[in-house]
């Protein structure tokens, strides 16, 4: 295992020290609103405030002032925000880059970015609620987590839900998604908008073309182009370098692939409904044939070994760099892969612009000859308000008028893209992204991390290429074969108090069985472990609240 402090170190980006520049700033604004109602109490000026509408952080459809402009205009200070978000790359955005200074410009904010590692944010998540020192605005990866339920709870967090109609965004929430990312039917954040059909399989086209094969329809033929991967030389280097799947710890779990491979085998998403009764993926027996299948690509070296620990923030590094071949994650990710690709070619003076290096595929069939495919919730977390750092009503509405201006199509553009002329250039209204990864993952990659896109995904896109086109394709077609958690809005007490617990108990038996450091009695041997330690009251609880909702 790699040092622990990998996984609990914040990345902390000061303002110039331990936060001068964003003390003289507040000075300085201060000293402004001195000087503003000093003159307008002499009558120097007959209006002090200049209002338009890149600095107005009041929601758009507020009243307008309606006091006489002789007796002055509130100018209200720029709003402090300390964010706490996942960061992917080992470069990211620090707080004076240019477009962090022009968020805070057209937003009228002071931010102070808290970065934490992907790989680690779980357990700096749960970390900073017990410290109780909270940023203003906090990613919450997991709604339906015991730490997070157990604060919302217990007053930790705003409730947000009750607020949202007045704001011309976010009053456009899904109100499927706001249920599903609810706890107990109570809003505790803004979720982060996704497509349901988002997750499928991305892979290295030419190396698929280079062994011969076609893309496959069925497990073993999946099977069979991780093992071409490996042994057939697809880079056609002549070296033996390369494997077939890369797989990460993921925000907390052990393997990102997996949820979705248990499916082709036929096991259930977390929950399976049978014979009427709510039976958990684990204790089914096609989820066992997807740990040896699991257990098989470890032996024969089809996976990367480190898999268990493997940082995400490199998770697309061995794809492109000519070590592996294949990722199951959300299929927008070809993409960003092919990008890179062509860039580090491209440094090379070897691309081919009009070639894709990758391809996707939603699936592959289970044994009943259907697709199955891991839907999302709707939402990949979200931003919540805790009470400790926005003490009032006005705070708080001032931090939700933050979030609903960077649902603005122009803001949502920015925070993906950067500055036009900077980081990108629009050419036939569509977005073309600068080859310089330093200058992106520097002042720009990771500030999407705050856009929520309510109602909507509203931002210039880059080019659509055929395998852009493709990936939007694939995630509508995906719709159809989703398998739905049935027990996905339920939040059960048991789960909120023994949670990790019992999530522990299992990822560390998952791992210990596909190793091979416990065989199938010491697995099930675990499962009893996790029975008796609440995983039995659990099941009881959550059928208790499935014949309550029917």
């Amino acid at each position: 295992m790699s040092d622990g402090r990998q996984f609990y170190d914040i990345i902390q980006i000061s303002k110039g020290g331990t936060s001068m520049k964003g003390n003289r700033n507040r000075n300085k604004k201060w000293a402004s609103l001195l000087l503003v109602g000093t003159l307008a109490a002499s009558t120097l000026v007959g209006c002090a405030q200049q209002n338009n509408g890149t600095n107005n952080v009041t929601p758009s459809n507020a009243a307008p002032d309606s006091a006489p402009a002789n007796e002055g205009d509130k100018v209200e200070a720029a709003l402090p925000l300390n964010i706490m978000l996942p960061i992917f790359k080992t470069n990211y955005p620090k707080d004076d880059s240019p477009v962090a200074a022009e968020i805070e410009k057209r937003t009228n904010t002071d931010i102070h970015f808290e970065w934490v590692p992907n790989a680690s944010y779980v357990d700096k998540f749960n970390i900073t609620l017990a410290s109780g020192k909270l940023p203003t605005i906090m990613y919450v990866p997991d709604v339906k987590s015991p730490s997070f339920v157990n604060a919302a709870k217990s007053g930790a967090f705003w409730e947000l839900g009750p607020y949202l109609k007045d704001y011309p965004n976010l009053s456009g929430a899904n109100p499927v998604i706001l249920n599903n990312s609810s706890v107990e039917g109570k809003n505790y954040g803004i979720y982060r908008g996704r497509a349901l059909g988002r997750n499928g399989v991305y892979y290295r086209k030419d190396w698929l073309d280079n062994v011969g094969l076609q893309v496959p329809q069925t497990i073993d033929e999946f099977y069979n182009m991780l093992k071409a991967f490996k042994e057939q030389d697809p880079d056609q280097n002549g070296k033996d370098d390369t494997y077939g799947l890369v797989l990460v710890k993921w925000t907390g779990q052990w393997s990102s692939g997996f949820d979705n491979i248990k499916l082709w085998f036929g096991a259930p998403n977390k929950w399976g409904d049978v014979d009427g009764q709510l039976v958990p993926d684990h204790m089914t027996p096609e989820y066992l044939e997807a740990l040896k299948f699991m257990k098989k690509l470890y032996d024969e070296k089809l996976i990367n070994q480190d898999f268990a620990i493997m940082d995400s923030a490199k998770w697309t590094d061995p794809i492109v760099n000519n070590q592996a071949g294949v990722i199951i994650d959300v299929v927008d990710g070809a993409a960003r892969a092919d990008d890179k690709i062509h860039a580090a070619l491209a440094a090379e003076g070897k691309d081919q612009p009009d070639v894709h290096y990758m391809d996707v595929f939603g699936g592959v069939k289970s044994a009943d000859g259907e697709l199955h495919t891991l839907p999302t919730s709707g939402f990949a977390g979200m931003l919540a308000v805790p009470k400790s750092a926005v003490k009032t009503e006005e705070e708080l509405k001032r931090v939700l008028a933050f979030i609903d201006q960077l649902n603005e199509p122009e803001m949502q553009t920015m925070l993906g893209y950067g500055l036009e002329g900077k980081h990108h250039t629009i050419e036939e209204d569509s977005v073309v992204v600068s080859k310089d990864t330093v200058l992106m993952e520097s002042e720009v990659e990771g500030l999407n991390q705050m856009l929520t896109f309510i109602p909507e995904d509203r931002a210039k896109k880059v080019k659509q290429t055929p395998l852009r086109l493709k990936q939007t394709e694939l995630q509508k077609e995906n719709e159809q074969y989703i398998v739905a958690n049935p027990a996905e809005p339920f939040i059960s007490q048991v789960y909120t108090e023994k949670g990790a617990q019992l999530d522990n108990i299992l990822n560390d038996a998952r791992i210990k069985f596909i190793v091979g450091q416990i065989d199938e009695a010491g697995f099930q041997a675990a499962l009893e472990l996790w029975k008796n330690n609440g995983g039995d009251d659990l099941v009881k609880e959550m059928n208790e609240l499935y014949a309550a909702s029917k």
